[in-house]
Parts: structure tokens; sequence; C-alpha cells
């Protein structure tokens, strides 16, 4: 009876350490709150304004911005530049 108690035990202890150390799904939408609770990199798992703003009412210190991430992927990424066509030389 002892051996099951210890069994059941470690299964739950183990059950327990898994599910705290999952880390939470990243979102890379294009609206975030920030501020409060969730810190510098802030909860950007809102598709509108919109969302952004609902989550965040009734939030003390949150505030709604644009995912930074994104636009700074925006800004990382060259632009095509647009190349004239190349003379045909004549043989």
């Amino acid at each position: 009876m002892r051996t099951i108690l210890v069994i059941f035990a470690l299964l739950a202890a183990g059950t327990a350490a898994n599910a705290g150390s999952t880390s939470p799904v990243s979102y890379d939408y294009p609206w975030c709150v920030y501020g409060g609770e969730l810190g510098a990199s802030g909860d950007c798992s809102y598709q509108t304004r919109e969302q952004c703003l609902w989550s965040a009412s009734g939030r003390s210190n949150v505030i709604c911005k644009e995912n930074r991430r994104l636009l700074f992927q925006q800004q990382a990424v060259p632009q095509q530049s647009v190349q004239q066509p190349r003379a045909r030389r004549r043989q």
C-alpha cells in the first residue's frame, strides 16, 4: 500500500512539474498590451486594436500599442529596388 502511495505521489509531482514548465504561446499579432504584470515584452495576441483595448480595459497600468517586434521586422526587410533593364550590347 505504501509503495502505491509513493508511486502516485511521484506521478503527481511529475505532472505538476511538467504543467509549470510549459512556456506560454507567443503570438506575433499586430497589437500588444504592455505594462503592468506583462512587463516590457507584453501580450501580443491581438489581431485588431479593438481586441487589444477590450483586453486592457479595467486593468491598471497597461496600454495598447502596435507590436514593436513586427515594426522592427518590417524595417529590417530591405525594400526591393526597381532595377532598370540592362541595355543589350551589340556584338
